[in-house]
Parts: structure tokens; C-alpha cells; sequence
């Protein structure tokens, strides 16, 4: 593929359709997590970025190395995530719906539990990394760079909604992200599988 402006056109709206899953994990951490610093605001959307750069260098290298592994495993993708984003949604939801004499006090999001969520909503991404076969490693460095700017934005958006709601709602935000987490997996499961 040539460098031209559709090049950086089909990555941008790679990234948007990418980020989307991001955006909502991003709200749902803006909801429990109402007084979040810019700093960690900035972290966690990083990791997302990260994750979302990542897989489709990861799927851009299976096809140029080991096709015949990676198609295997493919078929467990929707439900690596369903599993992820159900745990930790389950999780949320359970303390949100219990109080646990917690309602008072933010909880934030743990690193393995971030890390888990960048996984599981970039995991779709990986797939994206096949279609990316015709371009040469460069490309796609480029390519994946640009869907993790976009993702970056797109996740700083929704910590800030999150955050903003997550005061407002401060009891219910536990139970309101946990439904979102679950419903995103939910739903990558199904399109995958159906």
C-alpha cells in the first residue's frame, strides 16, 4: 500500500472502531474512580494505547511468520475476553450491589486488573493486524501507531465522562461499570462467535 492521505485515513478509522470497547472500559474506571489525577488518567489510557498498538503488530507478524499457529487460537479470542471483561464486571457489580462498607472510599483500578482490561479489549485488534498483511513492517508500525493515538484520545474522553458522571453517581458507579464491562464482553463474544 502507498503512503498517502487513505493510509492515514484507514488508520485513524481503524482506531476509532478499536477504541470503541477501550472507551467504555474507560468509562466504566472514570465511574469507580471519580477523583482520578490526570497523571493516572493519562496511565491507564496509555495502557490501553499500548494494548491497542501491540496486538495488531502481534497479528501483522503472525501472518508473516507463524499463520498456522495463530489460526488455531483464534477461535478463543471472543472467549478470552468474555472471560476477562465478565471477571472483572462481576467483580464490580458484586461490590457495587454488596456496599461492603466501601461505598465511601474510591477504589482504584489495580495494574493487573488494568493490564487485564487492555487485553481483553484490544484482543479484537489482533485480527486487525491480518488485514494490515499487505503492508510492510514499517506500515504497519505506522498503522498501529496511529490506532494508538486514537485510542489514547478516545480513552482520555472517557475517563473524563466517567469521572464526571462517577461523582454524581458515586454509590451506583460500581454497579453501572460492572454492567458495562460484562455487556462488552458480552458483546465481543457474540459478533465473534455469530
Amino acid at each position: 500500500m502507498a503512503w498517502n492521505y487513505l493510509f492515514f485515513i484507514n488508520s485513524a478509522a481503524l482506531g476509532v472502531g478499536l477504541a470503541m470497547d477501550a472507551f467504555s472500559v474507560s468509562l466504566a474506571n472514570g465511574l469507580n474512580e471519580p477523583h482520578m489525577k490526570k497523571k493516572r488518567m493519562a496511565g491507564i489510557a496509555g495502557v490501553f494505547a499500548f494494548c491497542q498498538w501491540i496486538m495488531p503488530m502481534i497479528g501483522w507478524f503472525a501472518v508473516h511468520t507463524a499463520l498456522l499457529y495463530f489460526t488455531a487460537a483464534q477461535k478463543a479470542i471472543p472467549w478470552i475476553a468474555l472471560a476477562l471483561l465478565g471477571t472483572i464486571g462481576g467483580k464490580m457489580l458484586y461490590e457495587g450491589i454488596c456496599g461492603c462498607d466501601e461505598a465511601c472510599t474510591e477504589k482504584k483500578v489495580s495494574g493487573g486488573t488494568l493490564i487485564m482490561q487492555g487485553i481483553a479489549t484490544s484482543i479484537d485488534a489482533l485480527s486487525v493486524g491480518f488485514t494490515l498483511a499487505s503492508y510492510d513492517l514499517l506500515q504497519a508500525f505506522v498503522s498501529s501507531l496511529i490506532i494508538a493515538a486514537v485510542t489514547f484520545i478516545i480513552c482520555i474522553g472517557g475517563l473524563l465522562l466517567g469521572r464526571k458522571f462517577g461523582m454524581k453517581l458515586s454509590d451506583k458507579a460500581s454497579i453501572l461499570g460492572g454492567t458495562i464491562l460484562i455487556a462488552i464482553g458480552l458483546e465481543i463474544f457474540i459478533s465473534n462467535i455469530f
